[in-house]
């Protein structure tokens, strides 16, 4: 569950949500990040002649937007500092058009997956039926202000199971991110303030945020200033009693935001896909391909066997139907 006020949560403490949508998204967020730390997702993108990590991670999340500008782009992933994105965009799109790089990006993913569960298992009916539920769960997604989700739920159904399932997760993941980043501008939590309560949180590393997604030491030390002046970090920078209840509310909110697609799929069927991600992801977990302390603080536990929250009961959120 959620941590109570004044804890957080520790690097490498697993916590799961009082909700469905959170745990669904603990147990999908580690097959989608083979396309930030699988090898053959880099391949991909060397292959399409783009320019390091950067210019291969922003034109392999970005593609499903069309031929974006930068703007758009630092505005939709929200945390990274302007000049990160424009250092990718739009100059990745000289190398391979959009439309390019999404079916680079299939392969990379069908051989990735390919590889991590070997051939006998990405053919099984346990992962076709596991890409098929989760992808009805994708297509119910409300996508209404959510340009990432909409923009991935937009894409063709893909013929290979293992595929499928990616990119259901994917389209998921990006839907409960669009909604996470609008919780986070009614809150007034800026791009940094953002990384910094994580950081507080204990769900990632200070540096590893800051000059991945480029920022100064003194956006940063403002960005921490003001979570100060607002009662949420103490002089060492870890959460108050009201700065983790704060971030609490953020994370209930940005729940009941994600909750539709899992009420939609109902119950027994979602408890049914969240039976069968479980072992796909500790599948994940075991390679050591994700790193501990990663950027989306996804830590190293999966599902435990116990009933998922029932879908129905998911909270609505404020200004959605």
């Amino acid at each position: 569950m959620l941590p109570p006020a004044g804890t957080g949560r520790r690097k490498g403490q697993h916590v799961n949500g009082d909700g469905v949508a959170r745990t669904m998204w603990e147990l999908g967020e580690p097959v989608h990040d083979l396309v930030y730390f699988h090898p053959e997702a880099r391949a991909a993108a060397d292959g399409l002649g783009m320019r390091g990590f950067w210019m291969g991670y922003f034109a392999l999340r970005a593609a499903p937007l069309g031929p974006v500008p930068a703007s758009v782009v630092t505005g939709a992933f929200y945390v990274f500092h302007p000049a990160r994105v424009a250092g990718a965009l739009p100059d990745a799109w000289g190398h391979a058009d959009p439309a390019a790089v999404v079916a680079a990006r299939e392969r990379a993913m069908d051989a990735a997956l390919t590889q991590v569960y070997g051939a006998g298992r990405v053919a099984s009916a346990d992962l076709t039926e596991a890409a098929d539920l989760a992808w009805r769960a994708a297509g119910a997604a409300d996508t209404a202000g959510r340009v990432l989700g909409a923009a991935n739920q937009a894409l063709d159904r893909p013929d290979l199971p293992h595929v499928r399932l990616w990119q259901a997760l994917t389209t998921l993941r990006e839907h409960r991110g669009d909604g996470h980043i609008a919780v986070l501008v009614a809150h007034g939590v800026g791009p940094v303030a953002a990384m910094v309560l994580k950081v507080a949180a204990g769900e990632s590393d200070a540096d590893l945020l800051r000059l991945g997604r480029k920022w100064d030491a003194d956006a940063w030390g403002t960005a921490v200033e003001d979570l100060r002046g607002r009662g949420w970090l103490d002089a060492d920078g870890h959460l108050t009693a009201p700065g983790a209840a704060a971030r609490a509310r953020i994370e209930a909110e940005t729940d009941a935001a994600a909750a539709r697609p899992w009420r939609a799929l109902g119950t027994a069927p979602t408890q049914r896909l969240a039976d069968l991600l479980a072992p796909l992801s500790r599948t994940v977990l075991d390679t050591g391909l994700i790193p501990s302390g990663n950027p989306v603080g996804l830590t190293d536990g999966v599902w435990t066997g116990r009933p998922v929250p029932d879908a129905g009961s998911c909270p609505t959120a404020p200004g959605s139907a």
